[in-house]
């Protein structure tokens, strides 16, 4: 993979090259960009920050912990998280400048959307409340709120928010860890807990998430109750 990715990125500075060297009238010579991390990382915004659409495949990452940030941004760099267009645009780049861009996102944050409908059944809604307020201690699967904040909304550095984020990606990032497609730092809490969890009460609580709305000021507190119900290698004590 590597072998293509550096013939790609060599054709790529040749391409340039070849163009730098042809003259060109005024009029036809490109603007100069302004070299800010926000001109950057519009290839990431485009995905990652829109204003008005919350995608199932690709989360608002606006206002989320820096550390939650910069631990995913590492895990697509070292094989951890599997997505291709993600690996190929970290696979190159050093932790400093991972952290940078982590740092960017973290501190843009975008007006919440409305939260969304559904006819999931009460009973349904019920069960996904319990786990996220009160987890089931017969299964052993802490409260949600009790890693991830009291209004869901993460904690820094690294914990991330729950609230915001669409129900079909919460149940993909489940069953990404359930297929060991999605790994973190051991112990990996969230692969423990999705593996005491059926898959019935991962609907359940991925659409009553869904239909939290989030408040227009919310922001990732800055501490919870230590030591956490589990022990979680992103988040250690």
């Amino acid at each position: 993979m590597r072998n293509t990715l550096t013939s790609t990125v060599v054709f790529g500075a040749l391409a340039f090259v070849a163009l730098a060297a042809a003259p060109l009238h005024a009029a036809e010579r490109p603007a100069v960009l302004p070299d800010t991390m926000q001109q950057r990382l519009l290839a990431c915004a485009s995905c990652h920050a829109k204003k008005d659409v919350n995608d199932a495949f690709f989360p608002r990452i606006s206002g989320k912990p820096a550390g939650y940030l910069y631990n995913q941004l590492v895990n697509f760099r070292e094989g951890r998280r599997q997505f291709p267009l993600m690996t190929y645009m970290v696979d190159y780049l050093p932790d400093a400048y991972l952290r940078e861009i982590a740092d960017h996102f973290a501190s843009e944050h975008l007006p919440p959307l409305p939260a969304r409908a559904t006819a999931s059944a009460p009973a349904v809604l019920a069960r996904g409340r319990q786990l996220a307020m009160q987890g089931d201690p017969a299964i052993k699967v802490p409260a949600c709120i009790a890693c991830h904040g009291e209004k869901l909304t993460g904690v820094t550095p690294s914990i991330p928010g729950l609230v915001g984020l669409p129900p079909d990606y919460l149940t993909a990032q489940f069953g990404a860890w359930r297929n060991k497609t999605r790994r973190a730092h051991e112990p990996d809490c969230m692969a423990v807990i999705t593996e005491r969890m059926s898959l019935e009460d991962v609907a359940a609580v991925t659409v009553w998430l869904g239909t939290q709305q989030t408040a227009p000021d919310a922001r990732p507190v800055a501490a919870i109750a230590r030591p956490l119900p589990i022990k979680c290698g992103s988040a250690p004590d």
